[in-house]
């Protein structure tokens, strides 16, 4: 590819709307500030496509920019990144339909399992016996870059979307294309269940489990104070947990949930979340 393609090919690529790549991310919008999102790295405000991070007091411009911070990439990293999440954004000619309402789950790719499950039973030390049966169900898998891939169910056990967090030593975590974090959510628990803790992610739901068991575990997605489900969990008179991170963001999170919804009880992880809570106890 010579110089003037490789410029045409980022420029397509640092046009992808900034709202896009934050949804790609687990990434959601402040809901009393549409223009701010919260994301990993911490609290975004958006203008077009210019990004800052107010808890990291850095900014940037463009698609390509908001990866890298997003994800810790370097430059051709988060080029590769976006072509895997964007890929009508590769082609020069392409219209790129709406990301937001258009599902797109990986594709399977039984061979690299192994290093899934290596990473998630000896890094993450989650159970065999929990991580089985999600891999049975087909509602855990690997996909063609070995990305562990947790499915969001919705009626029906419809998937509606996905959790994807990196397996290599470059660690990252995003959602599938087009994935509706208000239309379900991955979960995890017996059939008959005690309680119901909400956690922000698909691993720490797994780990969630372990430390209470004959609970329901579920994962928002992301720190989000009133996803679309919850009163349809609320009314089935369950005790009914924010399991956040205990960070700002996680506090925060929970507050507004809390004072939204007062039949959610505040339960705190010990450590920053519940993995880390579950590899400190082992």
């Amino acid at each position: 590819m010579n110089f003037d393609k490789r410029q045409h090919r980022a420029d397509r690529l640092r046009a992808i709307p900034l709202k896009d790549v934050l949804l790609a991310v687990g990434a959601y919008p402040d809901p009393t500030d549409r223009a701010k999102w919260h994301a990993a790295p911490g609290l975004l405000s958006v203008n077009g496509q210019k990004f800052f991070n107010w808890n990291q007091h850095v900014g940037g411009g463009g698609a390509i920019d908001l990866a890298m911070h997003l994800n810790a990439l370097n430059f051709q990293d988060a080029l590769h990144w976006l072509v895997s999440h964007f890929p009508s954004s590769d082609t020069p000619a392409a219209v790129q339909p709406p990301t937001s309402t258009i599902l797109r789950l990986p594709t399977p790719v039984p061979h690299n399992l192994t290093a899934v499950s290596r990473y998630l039973s000896q890094q993450r030390l989650l159970p065999s016996g929990l991580l089985h049966p999600l891999l049975d169900a087909g509602h855990l898998y690997a996909d063609p870059r070995a990305n562990a891939v947790f499915l969001l169910l919705g009626k029906e056990e419809t998937p509606v979307g996905a959790e994807l967090r990196g397996t290599s030593p470059r660690s990252w975590r995003g959602m599938a294309p087009g994935s509706s974090k208000d239309l379900g959510y991955f979960r995890i628990g017996p059939h008959t269940y005690t309680g119901i803790v909400l956690c922000e992610s698909a691993i720490d739901a797994i780990s969630c489990l372990v430390l209470h068991p004959g609970h329901l575990c579920i994962s928002t997605s992301g720190a989000r104070p009133n996803p679309a489900w919850l009163p349809a969990l609320i009314l089935l008179g369950l005790p009914l947990y924010c399991g956040f991170d205990a960070d700002h963001t996680g506090e925060r999170m929970a507050q507004s949930m809390t004072a939204l919804h007062p039949a959610v009880q505040r339960l705190r992880p010990p450590q920053h979340d519940w993995n880390d809570s579950l590899l400190a106890r082992l």
